[in-house]
């Protein structure tokens, strides 16, 4: 996402008010936790939320100059909540932190729409350089459990982040990453349900170092029965060539 985009993304974020955001936070929390049973449990319950309830505030505070009550704001949550949001941060609407701890995201990151984290990931940056540092994160992206996604880099539209994956590079959208560094394991396909739910079934990575060990198991299959092949036909030719030296 390029900065104008970015920046797009923050006007449309004034747009919606404040009370929109955190209604729209509390019910993608229904439709994307099956542990969830009502709005009241999600608002009073789930850390994520209130973690976002806090940023919201912060993120106010921070764009109408208030700095330090905005730093502290997010100090506060993190006590409360286990989850760092730096107030600078750029957010858009229906996030959703599932469990949220130890969640990390950085100052200049950017996160779209109904993006789904889970505990233990960051959004970190690699430079100490001022300006942009962290991830942006496009729409419908799901990031699995300790995933890390550092510096001023774009994970595209709808990509899924396997769990404990670094990722240093630009993704493109529709994409599934796993490994250390990540790598892209599985091309394009559509991630939203026919009921409009984001593909939660982050379990379902492919795993390139078992599929690249399968393929090399069955070629030394292959080659160990080709091996004992030619030593059965071997030991025939001797045992022919024996009983024509032995008949009178």
């Amino acid at each position: 996402m390029s900065l104008a985009a970015s920046a797009t993304v923050a006007r449309t974020a004034e747009d919606v008010s404040l009370f929109d955001k955190l209604r729209g936070d509390v019910a993608c929390v229904l439709q994307r936790d099956p542990a969830a049973r009502n709005s009241l449990e999600v608002a009073l319950l789930y850390p994520g939320v209130h973690a976002l309830v806090f940023y919201r505030l912060a993120n106010n505070l921070w764009r109408r100059g208030f700095k330090f009550p905005a730093r502290f704001l997010s100090w506060f949550a993190r006590l409360a909540t286990n989850i760092d949001i730096h107030p600078g941060a750029t957010i858009g609407e229906r996030l959703f932190i599932d469990h949220g701890a130890g969640v990390v995201i950085g100052e200049t990151s950017v996160i779209g729409d109904d993006v789904t984290l889970y505990h233990g990931v960051t959004l970190g940056g690699t430079s100490w350089t001022p300006g942009k540092r962290h991830p942006t994160i496009e729409n419908g992206v799901l990031v699995g459990a300790g995933a890390k996604i550092l510096g001023p880099i774009t994970v595209g539209a709808r990509s899924r982040i396997g769990a404990n994956s670094v990722v240093i590079d630009d993704i493109p959208p529709e994409m599934t990453v796993v490994g250390i560094p990540g790598r892209i394991v599985k091309v394009e396909r559509c991630r939203s349900g026919h009921d409009g739910r984001i593909d939660l079934e982050h379990h379902l990575i492919p795993d390139p170092v078992g599929d690249a060990i399968s393929v090399l198991i069955d070629r030394i299959d292959f080659l160990e029965a080709r091996l004992a092949h030619l030593q059965t036909r071997r030991n025939d030719t001797h045992s022919k060539a024996s009983e024509k030296e032995t008949s009178p």
